[in-house]
């Protein structure tokens, strides 16, 4: 998953938070530097985490709030007549120390939460939506920007600078800026009111994740569970006080594993119940009576817009266009998706009759026996496959895939600070011109006070407006830390995910572009997930396996066997991996094409997958109460279709690299680096797909990646 990034124009992305609102600075307010001033340094610079203090946070902001204030003041009422230079270049080059604080506060927040942070939160998050209406609300700096976009000449800008005046014209009209006084104070008025919800969502969401946990006391009810999980596990418990137990924290990365090879039924249940009720237990935590809320202000803020719905709006600038669109390609894939399923547990549960086990397959029991299944079928057992993924050596992995399609290199740095002692940092150069190319940030372990999930940052994006700019960009990850000197050991679910995110990465490293705004990962939501989904089939490479895929204890590579046994299991429980995604993507969509009627969201999410014949046996990957990805802020929201929309673009995209010289094919490699992880933003997603693929891409594809029938 990307999150948000940070650029000269924030305000106007779908993704990123900009400003605060028309409060003035305190005088004499002493700033914090480490936070606002210059990243000096080598590597064109670089922040000074080691001296960040969170007291230095509001100071900073507001210092940087009042530079920003005054460059768009100073944009919006010169005499001169606009034109693409003294406005559209103008506005891109404004809020330099705004981008630089932003970065720092969303680092802290999302990876070194505390109490303290957290009210911070309260105070600027909404400041933050309040001062970016107040910029999309400028009537004279529209005015420009219209007319702009009205009257240029188009033959004299270049195809990126038509590509930034339209993307800035869009984001500015769908964010409200020719709505009538009235209506722009509504906007306002809603989007203080969501700024503070989702502020609160996330925290209950972070509260329930870090305070909830199962303790575990007997040894005997860890049966089944690999050494290095029950490890884990005894690590959780002595840093909450319980030396001598076990934990099970509330985190995806303690219970999936969990859930997939302990033995003992009744602990699965009570680990499952957990998870799937973060957010849902009728405690402070509870988020059922703020999702109604960011569910009525979306609805009433679309229809100020002149939209039907907030889905119709969210999508009117994005690939799909239109949510019938996004709903037309779920609804096909999933027929195929639950009778796949209903398979699955046939085969499952015809295992726990053999067994004598007395049960009928229940959530809790999926992952499990869909273990004993792919054992049974194509003697493959997670748990041995394990054993070759070491962390390290994936990562290695990772940089090599990035040597042979992208010409890149890393190298790894100790002179930069870091703003946690887990976080490491490499640098990256081109490796035939040796030129410096940007940092890579890989934080990659769960810890206190850092949210779940994995994710994408850009601290800095690459820019050729102000100078030549290299990025900054960072991995974010939740695996569990192993003891001291012992290589971590992740499933092959995890490593897919790592190469998924260290994609986002690459999109943003190899990105050579004038405009920040259209940098890197700066693209749809529903496109900026093909550079990471592709990126994840090369872990399955030969190349990969057989150099990095290496015995943690004997140091030899991955047998050919086992190999050959992950190839033929390529396709084992997609079914389920296609229902638990796109039932949350299905409910996002329906949530938000409700309208401004009054929802009960657990009550429509068990209605609503009722009529879908959603399988007892399972349940959303993000249920609503915790469905970070659409309540934390407005980015996917109306939107986690994007995955499946994007998976349809890798799949397709493949296929170019297996219809002609295979996984590394120097030639489609060259075609993928130049007209979509170069491009970022500059070309329009659709045409930068042609100019790669030679055609659009086709759904069959998908159809036959996940081995469903194609019709």
């Amino acid at each position: 998953m990307k999150t948000k990034h940070w650029t000269g124009l924030a305000l106007i992305t779908a993704m990123s938070i900009s400003c605060m609102n028309d409060q003035k600075p305190q005088a004499n307010v002493a700033v914090g530097p480490a936070i606002s001033e210059p990243w000096t340094g080598p590597y064109g610079g670089v922040p000074a985490f080691d001296k960040v203090r969170v007291e230095d946070f509001l100071p900073a902001i507001e210092s940087a709030l009042a530079e920003k204030r005054k460059e768009i003041e100073a944009i919006a009422a010169q005499s001169d007549a606009p034109d693409f230079a003294n406005t559209l270049e103008a506005l891109e080059k404004t809020g330099s120390s705004l981008k630089r604080v932003q970065a720092i506060y969303y680092i802290w927040t999302n990876n070194m939460s505390s109490p303290e942070m957290e009210s911070l939160q309260t105070q600027i998050e909404p400041r933050f939506a309040a001062f970016q209406d107040s910029i999309i609300q400028n009537k004279a700096l529209f005015d420009r920007i219209d007319a702009v976009y009205r009257t240029a000449d188009r033959s004299l800008l270049t195809a990126e600078q038509q590509r930034l005046l339209d993307r800035v014209h869009t984001q500015f009209v769908l964010a409200g800026a020719r709505l009538d006084d009235e209506s722009k104070k509504k906007v306002a008025d809603i989007n203080q009111k969501l700024a503070e919800h989702f502020t609160r969502f996330m925290q209950n969401l972070m509260a329930d994740e870090s305070e909830k946990f199962v303790e575990i006391s007997s040894e005997a009810d860890l049966a089944g569970l690999p050494e290095n999980i029950r490890a884990a596990a005894a690590a959780a418990a002595e840093e909450r006080g319980l030396k001598g137990k076990w934990v099970i924290a509330n985190t995806r990365s303690a219970v999936e594993p969990f859930l997939s090879f302990a033995n003992n039924r009744e602990w699965r249940k009570k680990v499952w119940t957990m998870f799937i009720n973060r957010g849902d237990n009728g405690d402070k935590n509870d988020n059922n009576a703020i999702i109604p809320q960011i569910l009525k202000l979306r609805a009433e803020r679309a229809k100020i817009m002149g939209f039907q719905t907030h889905a119709h709006l969210r999508l009117a600038d994005k690939m799909a266009k239109t949510p019938e669109n996004a709903m037309a390609l779920m609804e096909s894939v999933w027929p195929a998706a639950i009778d796949r399923v209903r398979e699955e547990v046939a085969d499952m549960q015809k295992i726990a009759d053999q067994e004598k086990a007395g049960i009928r397959i229940e959530p809790w029991d999926y992952r499990y026996y869909a273990e004993k299944v792919r054992k049974a079928r194509y003697d493959l057992d997670q748990n041995e496959v394990k054993q070759y993924l070491q962390l390290e050596k994936l990562r290695e992995g990772m940089f090599f895939v990035a040597g042979e399609l992208f010409d890149l290199a890393f190298t790894q740095i100790q002179d930069v600070p870091v703003y946690h002692p887990d976080v490491r940092v490499y640098q990256v150069t081109d490796k035939t011109s040796g030129q410096h190319v940007g940092l890579w940030y890989f934080d990659p372990y769960a810890r206190k006070g850092k949210r779940s999930g994995a994710w994408m940052n850009a601290y800095r994006e690459q820019e050729m407006l102000n100078g030549d700019i290299p990025t900054i960009v960072s991995n974010n990850c939740n695996f569990i830390k192993g003891k001291e000197n012992e290589p971590v050991l992740i499933s092959w679910d995890d490593a897919e995910t790592l190469f998924h995110e260290f994609g986002h990465a690459l999109h943003g490293l190899c990105s050579k572009v004038k405009y920040p705004l259209l940098s890197g990962t700066n693209v749809a939501t529903d496109y900026v997930e093909f550079p990471s989904q592709i990126l994840e089939r090369w872990l399955s490479t030969p190349e990969v396996l057989e150099k990095f895929a290496l015995h943690h204890q004997t140091g030899k590579p991955m047998p050919q066997a086992l190999v050959e046994k992950i190839k033929k299991a390529a396709q084992f429980n997609q079914g389920f991996a296609t229902v638990e995604y796109l039932s949350s993507a299905l409910i996002d969509m329906k949530l938000h094409l409700a309208g401004e009627v009054d929802i009960d969201p657990d009550l429509f999410e068990k209605e609503a997958l009722a009529a879908l014949q959603m399988p007892k046996e399972m349940v959303m990957r993000h249920r609503t109460p915790q469905f970070a990805h659409i309540f934390s802020d407005d980015g996917y929201s109306a939107g986690y279709y994007s995955y499946m929309w994007s998976d349809v673009i890798s799949a397709d995209a493949w296929e170019a690299f297996t219809g002609a010289g295979g996984a590394y094919d120097k030639t489609v490699a060259k075609r993928l680096k130049d007209y979509v992880f170069i491009v970022g933003g500059t070309l329009e997603e659709s045409e930068g797909y042609r100019k790669f693929r030679g055609k659009d891409p086709d759904r069959a594809a998908l159809m036959r990646t996940r081995g469903f029938p194609v019709k």
